[in-house]
């Protein structure tokens, strides 16, 4: 009981939602859930016809499988590439995914306006900032495909560093959200080209499903405040250590004036409680 006198609650749940009831006028509520159904065959962009850069050479085949193993294109691509930019390794990869891009605005375009009734949720943090993002697709198929929760790692982290570039001088957290427009327009980070949206289109040229980055939400505390959060059917990313990949998620501030209380079980529950 101690405890929970030296603490107050502050739950981020349903996006649009009004505070849930019973937990009075300083509750705070946001959660993010990811849209199951047949599946389909991941596809790559159209199938290139391979030129005369068919060379034996072992120079040559270590040049195509290193292309390959990089892009992770197939080999007849990969060759294309080769042929087309002489055997230099750099430009054939940005070839490749020039190729790429256009043809996933391309398939993106075709795919337009059928329904994203799956996905996954993305939850990211790092010290004082956490970040959760929607992106949904076509089939659960595709939302258990490595290249599609890539994406969604992509997007976490683009919204982190946009988050982390607001010089917020915090007395009590702060929080926001960003919708499918503001998502999209944001940068990729510092080891990708472009923005959000044109990650996106690679991943809908290379699964071949409409895909949606739907919103994202964040959150920043100062010291005395801890960001508990619930992810329904959470996975860790393989590349990723502190991104959690699940259906559902939930964030939940906690603030308290004893500086050991371990907060991060009572944060975990209170997330799942929203659900």
């Amino acid at each position: 009981m101690l405890l929970l006198r030296s603490m107050r609650f502050h739950l981020f749940a349903r996006t649009g939602s009004s505070p849930v009831k019973g937990l009075g006028p300083c509750t705070d509520v946001l959660s993010l859930q990811a849209g199951p159904l047949p599946l389909q065959s991941p596809q790559l962009w159209h199938t290139f016809h391979a030129g005369p850069w068919l060379s034996s050479s072992a120079s040559s085949k270590e040049l195509l499988m290193k292309l390959r193993r990089k892009t992770g294109y197939s080999f007849v691509n990969c060759k294309k590439a080769l042929d087309t930019c002489g055997g230099d390794l750099k430009q054939a990869e940005s070839w490749l995914h020039e190729q790429a891009q256009k043809e996933g605005w391309s398939k993106a375009a075709k795919l337009h306006g059928r329904k994203t009734k799956e996905g996954l949720i993305g939850l990211l943090q790092e010290e004082n900032t956490t970040v959760l993002v929607e992106v949904n697709c076509e089939t659960d198929f595709v939302s258990r495909n490595l290249k599609f929760q890539q994406l969604v790692q992509q997007v976490a982290l683009g919204t982190m560093l946009h988050c982390q570039s607001l010089k917020d001088q915090l007395s009590t957290y702060s929080k926001g959200f960003l919708n499918s427009s503001e998502l999209s327009e944001l940068p990729a980070g510092p080891e990708r080209e472009g923005s959000l949206k044109d990650q996106l289109a690679l991943a809908i040229g290379k699964l071949g499903e409409n895909m949606i980055l739907k919103r994202a939400a964040w959150v920043k505390v100062p010291t005395g405040f801890y960001v508990g959060s619930y992810v329904h059917g959470a996975t860790h990313s393989p590349s990723l250590h502190n991104l959690v990949l699940g259906k559902y998620g939930a964030l939940v501030v906690c603030e308290t004036s004893e500086c050991k209380v371990n907060l991060e079980d009572l944060g975990r529950r209170l997330g799942q409680h929203v659900f």
